[in-house]
């Protein structure tokens, strides 16, 4: 069996149907994403592995999961570090912000110093909306990200990858296989060009709204948010 994917176009979408017919609010929808993605790092990374998380935060969205999961962590008992060098102006964010200045999580400025001193990194920078140039500061962030040996977890998308042809084929990103991908709500396309471990993440979507957009329903365990699979989609 195939695995099946969901499109950029058909991501945006789907978010639109969640937040629309679907009667979810986006701070929902961010939260539940970046629990997925905190109980995916602890089930590749317990913290008896070394409790130093360095998240690195993009501008949007996927920042925002990547903030959500900073907070998860921090309550199971890591100790996350986040680089967030474009802040946003919105309210949501700023209150994730201050979530996590409320327990003591360092926020830095210079991401391959922090890199020297983590044992795990969350690429939460760019996610499935992302197209064109990485801007600045992030294109050497990824390359960071792409030539370290710690263990890196991308947020949906490896940031700075098309969303359905993989890694770019020159440049930043060009290097850049993280270890670790979790596929929010679906995997994408890009999924074909990857080979690390993957988790799907998202237990919020209706069976109504994965018939509309031609995909199956992971079978999640327990009180699990998050499911490994397989390259052919099956469950590991």
């Amino acid at each position: 069996m195939a695995l099946k994917t969901l499109s950029a176009k058909a991501a945006a979408s789907l978010d639109r149907d969640l937040m629309s017919t679907g009667a979810f609010s986006i701070d929902q929808l961010m939260e539940l994403a970046g629990l997925s993605v905190s109980q995916a790092v602890y089930r590749v990374h317990p913290v008896t592995q070394g409790s130093r998380v360095l998240v690195a935060v993009g501008p949007g969205n996927n920042g925002g999961d990547g903030l959500v999961a900073a907070r998860h962590l921090r309550h199971y008992g890591y100790l996350p570090t986040v680089y967030y060098p474009k802040r946003s102006k919105n309210d949501l964010y700023q209150r994730l912000v201050k979530q996590l200045e409320d327990l003591d999580v360092p926020f830095v400025d210079d991401f391959p110093a922090a890199l020297e001193s983590t044992d795990h990194v969350v690429d939460a920078i760019f996610g499935f909306s992302f197209s064109g140039e990485v801007r600045e500061p992030f294109p050497a962030v990824i390359q960071a990200m792409a030539k370290t040996k710690v263990p890196v977890t991308s947020v949906d998308a490896p940031s700075s990858w098309n969303i359905e042809e993989g890694p770019p084929k020159s440049g930043t990103g060009s290097s850049f296989h993280p270890d670790v991908l979790v596929s929010l709500t679906a995997p994408k396309p890009l999924v074909k060009f990857f080979s690390g471990r993957h988790f799907i993440g998202g237990r919020f979507v209706t069976p109504a709204i994965a018939k509309k957009y031609g995909f199956d329903l992971p079978e999640y365990e327990g009180i699990d948010q998050v499911v490994e699979i397989g390259p052919e989609g099956h469950k590991l």
